[in-house]
């Protein structure tokens, strides 16, 4: 099995109930003894969790854990970033995701930022290296992109505008992720690109994510997913197989390390984990 490596991370979505901040706190007990580098928290699309947001970035500080606060563009003005970029630095925050985002229902105008490559920028002049940038990047490409050709290239851009690396989409075919990387080397991109990992514990939900985002969903996986049926417990099993059989493919084959996508829960990620060994 892979040896462990130190790009390891987990992404959390800020809780909209005291309920579901009370889950969050436990799933952070159970995932904080694996020592990732950091935990990311996801940004509603306009601003519309940022103070869900900054209330989870406090949580997990305040258990002396690292934290990397998503950051989207989209419909903000250069104030507002500059108004939560001070806020992250003044409570410690040295990591950001960058991203544009998506435009939230009912807005027609996209703001003062049109993409993620101004973020990093803006970012950058404002703070200096202060902050470790991560920026997205699309193995399958981006569901709005023009081409993949389009996408590559804008990536490159991100990339050239002062971001230090990258967490991926999830994905299921690991040839997307190698062929991507290659394509990006080729184009004199050099930094880490961490592939994003989605875990498998409800099958329908997760194939709803992929339809939205893009990512291709194995025709074998889903037929064999909807022959189970309600059958939860061989679900589970062969999500968990696929799962961790992706994981050591691409960490054998030098992926950086991996970040999960974990809906705010542990088991699913702590079992892949332990039968990685890592």
């Amino acid at each position: 099995m892979a040896e462990r490596t130190s790009n390891f991370s987990f992404e959390f979505f800020p809780p909209k109930t005291p309920e579901g901040m009370t889950r969050l706190k436990n799933t952070l007990r159970q995932l904080a003894p694996l020592k990732p580098e950091f935990f990311s928290v996801t940004f509603g699309a306009g601003g519309s969790t940022r103070e869900g947001t900054l209330a989870t970035v406090q949580e997990i500080r305040s258990h002396g854990l690292a934290v990397a606060p998503h950051l989207s563009c989209i419909g903000s003005t250069r104030a507002n970033i500059r108004a939560m970029l001070d806020e992250y630095r003044a409570h410690g925050v040295r990591h950001i995701v960058a991203l544009r985002g998506d435009m939230p229902s009912g807005m027609v105008e996209a703001g003062e930022f049109r993409y993620a490559n101004e973020l990093v920028e803006f970012i950058r002049a404002e703070h200096g290296d202060h902050f470790h940038i991560e920026v997205a990047a699309y193995p399958e490409f981006h569901p709005q992109a023009r081409s993949a050709e389009d996408d590559l290239n804008n990536f490159v851009r991100k990339m050239g505008a002062g971001a230090d690396s990258a967490i991926t989409q999830y994905f299921f075919n690991a040839d997307s992720y190698f062929r991507f990387v290659d394509e990006i080397r080729a184009r004199g991109v050099t930094a880490p690109i961490v592939p994003g990992i989605m875990p498998i514990a409800n099958f329908s939900q997760m194939c709803r994510f992929s339809d939205a985002c893009g990512t291709e969903v194995p025709r074998w996986l889903r037929l064999r997913m909807q022959a189970y049926g309600d059958d939860v417990a061989s679900v589970r099993a062969l999500g968990l197989d696929v799962v961790t059989e992706l994981c050591d493919r691409l960490l054998q084959a030098g992926a950086p390390g991996l970040h999960f996508y974990t809906l705010n829960q542990a088991g699913t990620v702590s079992t892949i984990w332990q039968r990685l060994g890592l």
